[in-house]
């Protein structure tokens, strides 16, 4: 259960119930997006996680983008946006408990897993391979992006933030990692 109550339209500001209304006539009215309401200004900076994504995707295709944010996603063991990716690659016709990554796809991964553990730790070797294949203007948007998705994975964890509805027949594919278990 939720740390913290989410609220229902009439509960908040102008600006906030204006994009609760948007959001809900979209069928985008997420728990988490609830949660954010309650703060117009957090909503609207945890919001650009959007413009972040369209970046990646741009930068690393689609595939390559939900492989990796999957990855940051369980290694943080962030339940919600974990379930969020589980669901987005069986979209994409793959099974997140195995599917056969390409080199790049499994560089993105290596990354999300280096960023997440020790961030003051990626690599240098991962970098030149990185280098080898995505520009300085790509690279920042990955590893921006890598920024965002962990705030968000905070985000969630902390307050506890329940799984939406539409995620719950996935609950059993979520496994949280283990890497902190012995820190």
């Amino acid at each position: 259960m939720a740390r913290i109550v989410t609220v229902e339209e009439h509960e908040l500001s102008k600006e906030a119930a204006e994009d609760y209304a948007a959001l809900k006539a979209q069928g985008k009215l997420s728990n988490m997006k609830q949660a954010l309401l309650r703060d117009h200004r957090t909503f609207k900076a945890f919001i650009g996680w959007y413009d972040s994504w369209a970046s990646l995707a741009d930068a690393v295709g689609n595939r390559a983008a939900t492989v990796y944010a999957h990855a940051i996603s369980t290694t943080n063991s962030c339940q919600l946006c974990s379930l969020f990716f589980i669901n987005d690659l069986r979209e994409l016709g793959l099974d997140p408990a195995s599917f056969e990554t390409t080199e790049a796809e499994a560089e993105l991964q290596e990354l999300a897993t280096q960023i997440v553990k020790d961030p003051t730790s990626v690599s240098d070797d991962l970098f030149e391979r990185l280098h080898h294949r995505y520009s300085d203007d790509q690279i920042v948007v990955i590893v921006g992006f890598a920024a965002q998705m962990i705030a968000t994975n905070n985000f969630n964890s902390v307050l506890q933030i329940d799984v939406d509805r539409r995620l719950l027949p996935l609950k059993d594919e979520f496994h949280p990692a283990t890497w902190r278990n012995n820190r």
